[in-house]
């Protein structure tokens, strides 16, 4: 028999959170486009809002509460006010089609919609398609008006929350059909925040302005905001405008030292950055997910001196689930041998756990070499979808991510592919995400993704899809040529198809559906 401990069972909930930043870190600072406020006045507008959720608005415990908006204090301000009366904010992604739009409103039982104005006109065109909701409140003069008529609630008289209850509720982006909720916890979001937190993943402190490029909407800015009100660590937020120029703006008017995007936007700022037209000398370190960097990319950033580092996660891993650091037994390696290793997608954070399993779940050996899908489980990782009983993606307590990887004996691993882009050619499988990281290290290719078409001979070869630098693209020989060195041979691509711009999902992800659909026709000998 087990002995209990004795000590106290103090609920991990948001509000453990929210009540640091409002007194420990209350001088903290929030920036977006509209001014500058301090973490005191956001929890007093976060304590008033409250007031609005449960006497205006009428809800309550469990009541999902949904955001369509951008990157902004006031998007931040329901970030904390819907989780702390109880409710579950349901943060929707303004870059899906309005048919997903709607179906995720419709699904999620949105009761309440908060939108910023440039979307108001976007959202009130699908009203007939989501009858839970029953009230749209804008977040511009109506919603201040709101704020200004209510009293703030008192901090103790919020309600106790258990932190097993949900907090959050994020959709995944839907590439292989209508998107899934994952529904998240106040207890995962806490221990997810810590983790984030440490040195050994992304280490943001009291001293850091942080910059999530990533849009608020999509899994809750990679937890950003929760970990930096953890902290005390200053938000930047840029509302719409994404834009190099804008971002790179910022970074400079404000000494962001934290930042993080997808790799597209990183490779956009990077002529700026080269050609000196923006000071990013404040910034420490640039965490980029989503899809793989090139290596090109990362040796772009060393060298103006920025650390580049590389994470992993899903919208069903909390999100962050791995850091690509290199580990104390790197650290006499070369500066090429310890870009192979950064280049790779390293080792899940402290509190997560990861295997690497063959089509009958059995765990492949440990030699960084051997492929399987990599299965991942912890107390920020999703254990079913919401509304939704497909077991598919769970596996003995086990999340089945869908991506195909190799794992060394210390747990480092590298994602191959996805498993349904890799290209199975002859039998032996190809990786789309290596081909993709090579063909972006070409001077002549401004961006490419690499998709597997019909064979009569192989059943599938890669064709290269690329954007070029220039006028004229790449030849087919010239690319082969180019991959010649770092692949095997029989991984070159049979064909070259130049486009002036690469399908992406709604987050900054590579369409490979979208492309596979564009190349449906094509056949290869």
């Amino acid at each position: 028999m087990t002995l209990p401990g004795l000590m106290q069972a103090t609920p991990l909930t948001l509000r453990a959170i929210f009540d640091r930043m409002r007194t420990v870190h209350a001088d903290g600072e929030v920036v977006d486009p509209e001014g500058r406020r301090s973490y005191g006045e956001l929890a007093e507008r976060v304590l008033r809002l409250c007031r609005v959720l449960t006497d205006e608005l009428g809800i309550g415990p469990g009541d999902r509460v949904a955001s369509f908006a951008v990157n902004s204090a006031r998007h931040l301000e329901l970030y904390w006010a819907v989780p702390l009366v109880g409710a579950v904010l349901h943060t929707v992604n303004v870059r899906l089609y309005d048919e997903q739009v709607a179906y995720i409103i419709d699904h999620a039982g949105d009761r309440v919609v908060f939108t910023d104005p440039a979307l108001a006109d976007q959202l009130g065109a699908l009203a007939p398609s989501v009858p839970s909701v029953e009230r749209t409140v804008v977040l511009g003069d109506e919603y201040d008006a709101l704020l200004a008529g209510a009293a703030p609630v008192h901090p103790r008289a919020l309600p106790d929350v258990p932190e097993d209850a949900a907090f959050g509720l994020c959709y995944t982006s839907g590439t292989t059909g209508m998107p899934k909720g994952v529904l998240h916890s106040h207890r995962a979001m806490y221990l997810h925040s810590m983790a984030t937190c440490m040195a050994d993943a992304i280490g943001v402190g009291e001293h850091d302005r942080v910059l999530p490029v990533v849009p608020m909407f999509h899994a809750f800015g990679w937890g950003l905001p929760y970990a930096a009100a953890l902290t005390g660590a200053e938000l930047l937020l840029h509302g719409a405008d994404s834009s190099p120029e804008a971002v790179g703006a910022l970074i400079e008017r404000e000494r962001a030292t934290v930042a993080a995007a997808v790799p597209t936007i990183w490779k956009s700022l990077l002529p700026l950055l080269r050609r000196g037209e923006v000071d990013a000398s404040s910034l420490r370190l640039v965490f980029v997910g989503g899809s793989a960097s090139p290596r090109a990319l990362i040796e772009a950033y060393d060298e103006l001196g920025i650390e580049y580092l590389q994470v992993w996660g899903m919208t069903e891993t909390g999100p962050l689930a791995c850091a690509s650091r290199p580990r104390r037994r790197h650290r006499d390696m070369s500066r090429a041998e310890l870009l192979d290793v950064r280049e790779r997608t390293g080792t899940v954070l402290a509190g997560v756990e990861a295997r690497v399993v063959d089509d009958e779940g059995a765990e492949v050996p440990l030699d960084g070499t051997a492929v399987g899908e990599l299965e991942v489980r912890g107390p920020w990782i999703a254990s079913a979808y919401f509304r939704d009983d497909s077991t598919e993606r769970f596996h003995d307590g086990w999340l089945r991510t869908g991506d195909m990887a190799a794992m060394e004996p210390d747990g480092y691993f590298r994602i191959v592919d996805r498993a349904k882009d890799l290209v199975k050619s002859g039998g032996e499988w190809i990786s789309s995400v290596e081909l993709e990281g090579h063909l972006l290290g070409h001077p002549d290719v401004a961006d490419a993704a690499v998709v597997g078409v019909a064979s009569k001979k192989w059943d599938e070869r890669p064709v290269a899809v690329i954007v070029p630098t220039g006028p004229t693209p790449p030849s087919l020989d010239d690319v082969r040529a180019f991959l010649a060195p770092k692949v095997a041979r029989w991984w070159l691509p049979d064909a070259v198809v130049p486009m002036t711009e690469i399908p992406k999902t709604s987050v900054g992800k590579l369409d490979k559906r979208a492309l596979r659909t564009a190349l449906a026709g094509m056949e290869l000998p």
